[in-house]
């Protein structure tokens, strides 16, 4: 297009931008408007499913190995009583009509002592407060007892615009601090309940900066929860107050040979041809290493071997009691404990074992009995009164970390080396005469750590036909012991019930 001149494009321009403007002002009212329309329309309602899932389906979520672990104390063995290859045990089922009722009394009694004495202290639930000017520690306070300590992170977020008064409430220890200020700032030093009263929130936050709680009573662990208050604002957190344990150390030398660390037990019966075999190879790999043998045998047999301590019992006393005998007299820091018929080789290196111990926080570490390798673990299930739910299964939870040839495990085999004190604080329950194993790992559930390698073995003396008639014969007394009958079997389903407080024991 042409202009032919200069006012006549300059009236063009000026009809475009006027345009322009209209244009903008019809689309911008037609945006206000719809808007408008659209905040006045009704929302759509909207159905919220608060629905729970099934009991079933919630299961299926936290199921490990068919167990559901999800914690709500209700635990049921019924449900598995159908499933291939699985052993239940109801233990309730071992003791009479006439006398289970006062079973379960007794039973109670117990577990209400049990659970003064030993049941965690750390178990109250303590929530966050929102939006609340204080700061507070929430974990890692503690406090050994009759002892002073300064608490930590106490601290307000105000400005200065009013009084401040602040109440800190304990019930097992009190509380003081090191600020030099007078009574009219800080009531109540030396006792449960302190109270600062201030204008200054600096000056509030110094004195708070050195608050004092000192445990007023003697206990071996204890939970305090304090109280810290700031007009309508109040928050917990806790003290623990626990008696540290003392250093039960074992020198092992400056050499830190394998006989200064180790000691090897055994408990024998009437099998002194197969201790002999056992002891002979030990020499052959551990010339001086000190062996310490239990032994209830009768007639008994005096070993006359340097480095063997021989403790003798009442004839048939016990094969848990013979582990304790022995256990007990052990005086280095680690023992590896053996079967009587067992017989070192090549595979059997104490020192692996050793090492697994020394680098890790386990407690108790096994090898493979001619390269057969066997563990379990122990799942427990909380259940209400009438007891809980113990699980064996066979296998591992986890590889061992830093050791590819170990894993974590329940229970292991009898060829294991373990922490002396640990082992001693869990024992070996006399009660147990005749087979038993699982039973001490089911005893030691929560306070030993146990783990397993392949890399470490030990034989097994061959089960050949004794040609001595008079070997012959003892075997075959042995034999009779080492059966079970049915009375001892109920004996020791009925002491899971009553002393583990378990009314059901699977195993698969």
């Amino acid at each position: 297009m042409m202009w032919k001149t200069r006012n006549d494009l300059l009236k063009f321009l000026g009809k475009f931008i006027l345009l322009g403007f209209m244009l903008n002002f019809i689309f911008r009212e037609a945006w206000i408007y719809l808007r408008k329309r659209k905040t006045h329309e009704p929302h759509p309602v909207v159905h919220i499913n608060m629905n729970m899932l099934s009991a079933e389906e919630s299961d299926n979520f936290f199921l490990y190995d068919g167990i559901s672990l999800f914690q709500n104390k209700s635990c049921s063995c019924q449900n598995m009583k159908n499933i291939k290859g699985m052993t239940v045990y109801h233990l309730q089922e071992n003791f009479s009509p006439n006398e289970i009722k006062s079973v379960k009394e007794r039973r109670k009694m117990e577990l209400n002592h049990f659970q003064s004495r030993y049941a965690t202290q750390n178990q109250r639930t303590l929530l966050a407060v929102p939006n609340s000017p204080l700061s507070y520690p929430i974990y890692g306070v503690e406090v050994m007892p009759l002892h002073t300590i300064l608490l930590p992170g106490l601290k307000i977020h105000r400005p200065d615009d009013e009084m401040y008064e602040v109440t800190l409430r304990a019930s097992l220890g009190t509380l003081n601090t090191f600020a030099a200020v007078s009574q009219t700032v800080v009531q109540g030093r030396g006792e449960k309940e302190l109270m600062i009263s201030t204008l200054k929130v600096a000056f509030l936050n110094y004195i708070l900066q050195h608050i004092t709680y000192t445990s007023s009573t003697f206990q071996m662990q204890a939970l305090d929860i304090v109280t810290f208050e700031l007009g309508s604002h109040a928050v917990q957190f806790p003290v623990v107050i626990r008696q540290p344990t003392i250093a039960k150390l074992y020198d092992p030398g400056a050499d830190r040979k394998i006989s200064s660390m180790v000691t090897i037990t055994t408990k024998t019966f009437l099998r002194y041809h197969k201790l002999r075999i056992l002891i002979k190879s030990i020499r052959q790999y551990y010339p001086d290493i000190t062996i310490i043998v239990a032994d209830d045998s009768n007639p008994p047999e005096k070993l006359e071997e340097p480095n063997v301590e021989q403790y003798f019992m009442p004839y048939g006393k016990g094969w848990f009691a013979g582990r304790n005998l022995a256990v007990s007299q052990v005086t280095t820091k680690y023992f590896l404990w053996i079967d009587d018929d067992f017989i070192f080789n090549e595979k059997t290196k104490i020192e692996k074992l050793v090492d697994v111990l020394e680098k890790t926080n386990l407690d108790v570490v096994a090898g493979t009995v001619d390269g057969n390798f066997f563990s379990f673990r122990l799942l427990l299930e909380e259940g209400d009164e009438d007891g809980d739910c113990l699980h064996w299964r066979s296998g591992s939870y986890h590889q061992l970390e830093g050791f590819p040839n170990c894993v974590v495990t329940g229970g292991v085999v009898n060829f294991f080396l373990a922490h002396t004190e640990k082992v001693r604080n869990v024992g070996f329950d006399p009660k147990y005469n005749r087979v038993a194993h699982t039973e001490f790992f089911i005893d030691g559930l929560g306070t030993l750590l146990v783990g397993s390698c392949n890399d470490v073995s030990v034989g097994h003396q061959k089960k050949d036909k004794p040609s001595d008639p008079k070997v012959a014969n003892l075997e075959k007394i042995y034999d009779t012991f080492r059966r079970e009958t049915q009375d001892q079997v109920q004996s020791k389903l009925a002491l899971l019930y009553f002393k583990n407080h378990l009314k059901c024991f699977t195993r698969r």
